[in-house]
């Protein structure tokens, strides 16, 4: 059987056929790489999210479970601060004297709470661990705690109620806890919860 030479290179590939077939591989994989990569990223922020609010909600759960202010009764009597005694002024809210975070016995003990990673700790001041190390890496939570008896949303201790600024002695009976987790992806989850003198 003669095989005929010049019928076989006529079906072969030129090397700018090649050249050409590569390079339209080559866009078409940076394309589909481009693609499947941006998915796979947007897939771990369901993970953060859900994550993000488990954190908020246990903070808004702890700080709630707190008595109102330092001057407030904790034996459960019927004595309210601002009824016997004042509740702190508002330049006194945030970490008394002495306070470490385990031993937070008021609302306000958590006004100014920023930690991220390691530093967020649970009530008992443990770092919370995952399987692979820290739970919280990447996460930020940040705590702010204010009087707002007019439950406006707006720090009452910017602006007394006749508009002029506060020099730091309002008193109120109503304090408003804002919390913001901000997940490693860059996304602000926010939590907010009114605590009333009772």
């Amino acid at each position: 059987m003669r095989v005929n030479l010049r019928r076989l290179a006529q079906n072969g590939f030129t090397l700018i056929e090649l050249i050409a077939g590569i390079v339209v591989f080559a866009v078409s994989l940076t394309i589909v790489t481009g693609l499947v990569a941006s998915q796979s990223r947007q897939s771990i922020d369901p993970i953060w999210q859900v994550k993000g609010i488990e954190l908020g909600q246990s903070l808004l759960n702890e700080i709630n479970a707190k008595a109102f202010d330092e001057n407030s009764d904790r034996a459960g009597g019927n004595d309210r601060c601002n009824e016997l005694v004042t509740c702190s002024v508002s330049a006194n809210l945030g970490v008394d004297s002495g306070e470490v975070r385990e031993s937070f016995d008021d609302v306000d003990d958590f006004h100014g709470l920023d930690a991220t990673g390691d530093a967020i700790k649970n009530s008992l001041g443990e770092t919370i661990a995952g399987p692979d190390g820290n739970f919280y890496q990447g996460f930020r939570a940040r705590v702010s705690v204010f009087y707002d008896d007019n439950a406006d949303g707006i720090n009452d201790d910017d602006l007394n109620q006749d508009g002029t600024l506060d020099t730091g002695v309002l008193v109120g009976n109503q304090k408003l806890i804002r919390i913001v987790i901000t997940t490693p992806g860059g996304d602000d989850i926010s939590f907010s919860s009114f605590r009333t003198n009772f």
